[in-house]
This record gives structure tokens, C-alpha cells and sequence, in this order.
């Protein structure tokens, strides 16, 4: 059984997702024909916005390679990537069970009215076996394995249900939220850095939203052109020819504007069950409320996300080269940043100073938490059967140095049942506060 729903979550997001929506919609009451509708709306949408994140991918990937030709780097362990962590993640026992507990949990606590949160993203349960794929490396203990993983999941729905409200403000997405592993952590970082911001003076006057921007700038200020500058720039820092320059900056300018069209697109595949599943509710518990958790992809398009990201691929390269003590080498997941920030993006309501300042000060600290996490992806990747292709340490930057990872890391280090025992019950705590205690209020 297990193997067999293995193989339908190998089907990749373009499909599984669909299938999925559907099967929601026709659970929830939608009407076949727009029940599937929806689904094949959902996958298309993803299917267009993969190719526009393979564009960034490959776009960036040759020119950070070639700045970091050109900046000398020599550092130890490659930054394989997200989707050669989740291969490694999916790639044992441990971390294939992530998906079946993910599913047990969410279930009871939607039962127990403890979250507000409905997964239909199951691929995404990948982050909680990488960081029990973690512990496991650590401890060699399978039943801690899967404790980390229920301990992970339940403040991920946690998470999840704090920044729905963020969610539907910034980025005007009613119930909807993103319990996703590479997004969610970045919002809990953005509120006390931008609490340092409010109070820092001359820097909290700065009005950098790109409509403010555009006001200021005029066509420079539109996301197209401003796509368009930050690739050339980019371009010229790699030693690109002029040919080289101008293309990579028009393809810049493209992910500017497709992107936030693919997510239009997955919005109005999702928009109907969405109402569906808040219909349903209300039937049965009046007074509640059903977010659908989904990517996080819906919200890179947005363009202070773009903007920031783009200008925080050279930063991200520097950083590497002047921290000292730093030994992770940035490649796979230079693409991956709009997903680091998306939700500081939020909190920051859309300032790209702010974002980028903030985004800066988050990808030191990831830097820091990769190389010392670097031993323990590297072995769970070889217990997953891992092509390492010649190298001798690999992480992925946009996991591997999230402070989630750096909390069960310490914990399996250090006290793991005591301290993973913590986390869990100030989770649960958190998710009464909030589904509970704050509802009556």
C-alpha cells in the first residue's frame, strides 16, 4: 500500500495536484465537471509556472556559475538544490512516511478543530522527511526519525495558520496559506527584523514598494523594465558579452511578467474549491473556517518577491565570498530565494529595500547553518543512494540552513526526545491559541 501511494506522489506535483483537487471537489460538493475543470486549470498552472521557475533556473545558474568564476571562489560544499534535497528526502523508509503521517495529522487536527489548514500540497511533506532524514543521520534511531516528523508537521500547520491572515492581506489570496517548508520560516524571521526597521530613523521613512517605485522612477520602476536592468547588471557581473547581457536581461524581464500570470492562472483553477471547502465547513461547523494550504509558488510572481529575489542573487554569491567561516558554495538554489522571501515579502508589505536588507541578513545566517548541517545532508544522501557526482559535501541552501533545520539538528545533537518534546507541545499550544482562545475573542 504504502509503495503504491509512493509511486502516485512520484507522478510529480503537475499531476498528482490535479488529481487531488479534484478529488477535494468532488468531496466537498463541487459539481464534476468544474471539480475537474479546476484540477486541470491547477495542473497547467504549475506546469507554466515550472517552466518560468526552469527559465529563472537557467538563466541564473550559468551566470552565478560564471561570477563565481570570475569572484575566485574555492568552498567545500555545493549547494546541490531543493529538488535534489526532496529526492534524498523521499529517497528512504523514513522519509516516504512522511506523506501518510502528514495526511494522519492534518486529519486530526482539522477533527480536533486544532488548524484551519487543509493540505492539499502533499508534495510538500518532503521538508519534514528531510529534517527527520536528518535526525535519523544523526541519532540512527528510527522511532526518533519519526517522532521529528510528527513534531515537524504540527508546527508547520501551526505556521501555516499564523500567516494565512498575512496571506489573504498582502497578496489578497482569501483562504488560502502555505505550509511549505522552504517560505513559511522566513515570516517568523521578517517580524522582529521589521520591528528593528520601524525604529531605525531616515531607513523606516524609505517607501519602496513597486508601486512607489514606479511613481518615483517611471518606466524604470515597471517590473518589466526593472527585470530587464537587475538581468543586464547581473549579466555584466558574470563577464557576459554584450549579446549575452541583453539576452539575459530580456529573460529577466519575461519571469517578470509570465510568472505573475501563471499564478493567476492556478488561482482560478483553485479560487472554486476554495469556496467549495468554506461552503462545506460552514454547513457542518458553523462559525469555522478551511484555508487551503498550497505552494508557496503562488506568491513568487508577485513583483516586490521578483524584484527582491533578482537583487539578492549577486548579494547571495558576495555573501559567500566575504563570510568568514562560510563553506557552502550557492548554485542550485539561487532560483529557489523568491521562495525564501516570499513571505518576509509580506511582512515587510511589499517594501523591496526592506525585503532585501532582511533577505540579506536571513541568507547569512543560512550560510552559516548549511555548513555546519553539510555533514549530515551528505550522509543522509549517500543512505538514500544519492548520486553525490563527485562531490564530497553537498547541502541544499534553501533547507539545509532554515532554522527549522538548525532547531532539530541542535535537538538531535544535544536532548532530542526533551527538547523535539518542547517544540511539539508549544506547537499544539500555539495551535490552540490561535484556533481557540483567539477565535473567541
Amino acid at each position: 500500500m504504502l509503495a503504491l501511494f509512493q509511486k502516485f506522489i512520484d507522478l510529480g506535483a503537475i499531476v498528482v495536484l490535479p488529481i487531488l483537487i479534484f478529488i477535494f471537489g468532488m468531496i466537498l460538493g463541487t459539481k464534476p465537471k468544474k471539480a475537474f475543470v479546476s484540477g486541470v486549470i491547477v495542473g497547467v498552472g504549475f506546469v507554466g509556472l515550472n517552466m518560468v521557475v526552469d527559465l529563472l533556473g537557467g538563466s541564473l545558474g550559468p551566470a552565478a556559475q560564471a561570477m563565481v568564476e570570475r569572484f575566485g571562489l574555492h568552498l567545500t560544499t555545493i549547494d546541490v538544490g531543493w529538488p535534489a534535497a526532496a529526492a534524498i528526502s523521499y529517497g528512504t523508509l523514513l522519509g516516504s512516511l512522511a506523506i501518510p503521517i502528514g495526511i494522519g495529522i492534518n486529519v486530526l487536527l482539522l477533527f480536533l478543530g486544532l488548524t484551519k489548514t487543509l493540505m492539499v500540497d502533499m508534495w510538500n511533506f518532503w521538508h519534514a522527511a528531510f529534517v527527520a532524514s536528518l535526525v535519523y543521520a544523526l541519532t540512527q534511531d528510527f522511532t526518533l526519525g519519526l517522532y521529528a516528523t510528527i513534531v515537524y508537521l504540527v508546527m508547520i500547520y501551526l505556521l501555516a495558520d499564523i500567516i494565512a491572515p498575512a496571506i489573504k492581506k498582502f497578496y489578497g489570496f482569501p483562504n488560502i496559506t502555505f505550509p511549505h517548508g522552504t517560505s513559511a520560516p522566513g515570516f517568523l524571521v521578517a517580524i522582529p527584523l521589521n520591528w528593528v526597521f520601524d525604529r531605525i530613523p531616515g531607513f523606516n521613512k524609505i517607501e519602496a514598494n513597486p508601486e512607489s517605485i514606479q511613481k518615483k522612477f517611471g518606466i524604470f520602476g515597471e517590473s518589466t523594465v526593472l527585470g530587464l536592468v537587475i538581468g543586464i547588471v547581473m549579466g555584466l557581473l558574470a563577464g557576459y558579452d554584450p549579446k549575452g547581457v541583453l539576452q539575459l536581461g530580456v529573460k529577466m524581464s519575461a519571469v517578470m511578467v509570465i510568472m505573475p500570470r501563471m499564478v493567476s492562472l492556478l488561482m482560478e483553477g483553485l479560487t472554486p474549491i476554495s469556496e467549495a471547502a468554506n461552503e462545506f465547513v460552514q454547513k457542518r461547523f458553523p462559525g469555522r473556517e478551511v484555508n487551503i494550504g498550497m505552494d508557496s509558488a503562488l506568491s513568487v510572481g508577485h513583483p516586490a518577491v521578483l524584484s527582491s529575489s533578482l537583487i539578492l542573487v549577486p548579494i547571495t554569491i558576495l555573501l559567500a565570498v566575504i563570510l568568514p567561516g562560510n563553506q557552502t558554495l550557492p548554485f542550485g538554489d539561487l532560483a529557489t530565494i523568491p521562495f525564501v522571501v516570499c513571505l518576509m515579502a509580506a511582512v515587510f508589505r511589499g517594501n523591496i529595500v526592506r525585503t532585501v536588507v532582511g533577505g540579506t541578513i536571513y541568507i547569512a545566517s543560512i550560510f552559516y547553518i548549511t555548513s555546519w548541517v553539510a555533514p549530515l545532508v551528505t550522509k543522509a544522501a549517500q543512505a538514500a543512494n544519492f548520486d553525490l557526482g563527485g562531490n564530497t559535501s553537498i547541502t541544499a541552501l534553501a533547507e539545509g540552513g532554515l532554522w527549522p533545520t538548525w532547531l532539530f539538528v541542535f535537538a538531535g545533537k544535544t536532548a532530542p526526545w526533551v527538547i523535539l518534546s518542547v517544540v511539539l507541545v508549544a506547537s499544539l499550544a500555539g495551535l490552540y491559541y490561535v484556533n481557540k482562545v483567539r477565535a473567541e475573542k
